[in-house]
């Protein structure tokens, strides 16, 4: 057997794994023909690519969507789009608990930073990434080179095209796409359920199944004033799906790990995750202590604790599935695979970079909190936007290659939108988060510490934060533009409390960022681009890349599953929704919402309203279309059960499930419950 021989075996055998598992989220530039085509006998004509991608929308929130209709009508999910209800709430008002509904197009209320893009084009510029870059050169400098050109890539193309444009890393660096996007900002709310009928079973049936949620809704796109008239949009299927159906989800997946070095998921096991949970039980704590005070205060908070909530089950299940068992596969597979590449003289080189990687996870280690805090959201959005504005003029003073890359003049459009969107922030809730961010600080760094020095400028966490937040302007729109378009005189000068505390700390967030990216994530990238050539040369493009909150393809099949000596149906129905109410005697969460109460004699109570597929999900896939072989929409992903949290590290079909809301149940609530009639007439063609 010859050298190449061990490799083409084990490609081989990766190969026929893979075709016996509905896995993969695939690039709409490499779809998985092959396997649809072994499993299924159905190959997906380029035609019906470009009509999916197309129609396929992805949502600043942090969500994914589609376009439904001849007139603009994008479906996402309710809890996508809880943000822009709570946004468009008030005291008076509260769309999140009892739904909006516009009878008619002026009745549609404009959402107040919602921005939602469509994948126009894709394009590989992997070689002329790597070539600004000296393979030979220090891994650092290697770095800089490679976002430099990144840099200079999307500015041309923004120039030329006008439209937004992301330079894409995938498979650990191994590949590097231009993504060209198509930027809506004038986006109107046209239909939101209660969030009782949306979000059913509340925190206690989240991550389970069977589930029994209208999580749905839908907005408008509007051009130019006019709605918007979509080239591309997916047709309704009235009948939806049934038992075994092939169905496709396109969706914009957050970000997975399978792809991984053994020593980077020991890394998320050991310090990560861990980090990221402890911060997110604090903040819950603290955001039921302030709902505790009354109802505008639940209001104000509720969707923070939802999307807490939700974060702290999908992280606590991720942590839970990098068991001993897991992690175990993936040391042997490595191995292997490192024995493999020591055969090849032109691949004997990459099996160090495994080591390096490991090297540069262990002096991670020695910073992770202080990064996790510093880098991530505070909970605080009045500081949030005061270190953007801070680093914003600073970093526009640069040449665009030289910025940090949110600050690239590709970015400044949707970065612009963000930091001025007139919606509320309420002082008494930035207190409570900024108190604790700081709090958090002060306790888990001491009072020495740069970070912590400068932030607390001699006072408490308490009077710290309260007086920034009862000094601030930045509760103003048009003091956040003024301060930007002032540059850094204007920001220098300003004795807003809010931006002193912004500039006090910037200098060691500056200094932690440095370090990062010279000391640990030029080497992660150099590395894992060097073992993505390994895998290359191996595999081709057989195996897809990690999720990067870019549009990907997931193919797989309707299906329930054994769950211990129960069979678990791959549907529910409106009669499961009341007699799982029943079952606890409307005792909340499980309390009929008042309008499904009304509407019973009207419902067909075996309309599927829930259904379970096998496709390959994440966070990040909320509100993806469902679709059949003809191109239909079917349904709308909105959850997994709890079986699939371990799916950001490893696929498996044999419990994991995607959960989607039926397309026949969405339009029979439309009709018999909300009486809305004409919306359901639009999206069912007629």
């Amino acid at each position: 057997m010859n050298a190449r021989q061990p490799l083409f075996a084990f490609a081989v055998l990766l190969a026929a794994c893979a075709a016996a598992a509905d896995e993969g989220m695939w690039t709409y530039d490499n779809p998985p023909t092959a396997q649809l085509q072994e499993r299924y006998r159905f190959t997906p004509a380029a035609e019906w690519l470009d009509h999916l991608r197309l129609a396929s929308v992805r949502l600043n929130d942090g969500g994914s969507g589609s376009f439904v209709s001849p007139e603009g009508l994008v479906l996402t999910n309710h809890h996508v789009a809880l943000g822009q209800l709570q946004k468009v709430s008030s005291e008076q008002k509260d769309y999140v608990a009892d739904g909006f509904y516009a009878k008619s197009r002026s009745d549609e209320l404009t959402c107040p930073d919602l921005e939602m893009n469509v994948l126009q084009s894709m394009e590989d510029v992997t070689a002329r990434v790597f070539a600004a870059a000296d393979p030979k050169a220090p891994e650092k400098e290697q770095n800089e080179k490679r976002k430099a050109e990144t840099a200079r890539i999307e500015g041309e193309s923004a120039q030329k095209t006008g439209l937004r444009s992301d330079v894409v890393e995938l498979y650990h660096g191994g590949e590097y796409w231009l993504y060209r996007y198509k930027r809506y900002t004038d986006v109107r709310l046209v239909f939101a359920p209660e969030v009782q009928a949306a979000f059913y079973g509340g925190d206690p049936d989240n991550f389970t199944y069977p589930r029994f949620d209208l999580d749905m809704a839908l907005f408008r796109v509007y051009e130019d004033g006019k709605p918007l008239r979509p080239k591309h949009w997916l047709r309704w299927s009235e009948a939806g799906v049934k038992d075994g159906d092939l169905v496709f989800v396109s969706g914009h997946p957050g970000r997975t790990q399978r792809l991984q070095t053994l020593a980077q998921l020991k890394f998320d096991r050991d310090h990560f995750l861990p980090i990221r949970l402890k911060l997110l039980k604090l903040r819950l704590k603290a955001l039921r202590e302030y709902a505790a005070r009354g109802p505008e205060q639940a209001r104000r908070a509720q969707e923070l604790i939802y999307g807490y909530e939700n974060s702290l089950k999908a992280l606590a299940g991720a942590l839970e599935g990098l068991s001993a068992k897991l992690l175990d596969a993936k040391a042997k597979s490595e191995a292997e695979f490192k024995s493999l590449l020591a055969s090849r003289a032109e691949t004997a080189a990459y099996a160090a970079s495994f080591d390096r990687i490991a090297a540069a996870q262990k002096a991670f280690a020695s910073r992770a909190k202080e990064y996790v805090l510093r880098t991530r959201p505070s909970g605080s959005r009045l500081l949030g936007l005061a270190q953007t504005i801070v680093r914003w003029v600073s970093e526009a003073e640069k040449p665009n290659e030289k910025r940090y890359e949110e600050f690239r003049d590709s970015a400044l459009d949707s970065l612009r939108f963000e930091a001025f969107s007139p919606a509320p922030v309420y002082a008494d809730l930035e207190e409570t988060m900024l108190s604790l961010y700081l709090r958090t600080a002060l306790a888990e760094f001491g009072p020495e510490q740069a970070f912590v020095k400068a932030a607390l400028n001699g006072r408490s966490p308490e009077e710290a934060a309260a007086q920034a937040v009862r000094g601030t302007k930045l509760f103003e729109p048009d003091f956040r533009r003024r301060l930007v378009e002032g540059g850094t005189r204007a920001v220098q000068a300003c004795d807003d409390p809010l931006i002193e505390l912004a500039r006090r700390t910037d200098s060691s967030y500056r200094e932690l960022r440095k370090w990062y990216e010279d000391d640990i994530q030029s080497v992660l990238t150099t590395e894992g681009g060097r073992i993505a050539k390994a895998r290359f040369a191996a595999y081709g493009r057989s195996v897809y890349p990690d999720a990067t909150f870019t549009l990907r393809l997931s193919y797989g099949k309707v299906a329930g599953y054994e769950q211990g000596t129960t069979e678990v149906p791959y549907k529910t129905t409106f009669y499961g929704l009341f007699e799982r109410s029943a079952s606890f005697d409307g005792a909340r969460p499980f309390d009929l919402p008042r309008r499904f109460a009304d509407a019973r004699e009207r419902l067909e109570l075996a309309t599927p309203l829930n259904f379970v597929t096998t496709n390959d999900i994440i966070g990040g896939n909320s509100g993806s279309p469902v679709v059949d072989r003809e191109g239909l929409l079917v349904g709308v992903v909105f959850d997994g059960n709890i079986q699939s949290l371990i799916l950001d590290y490893v696929y498996t079909e044999e419990q994991a499930r995607a959960v989607a809301v039926h397309s026949g149940g969405m339009l029979h609530a439309l009709r018999k419950v909300y009486g809305m009639d004409a919306l359901a007439d639009e999206l069912a063609g007629r």
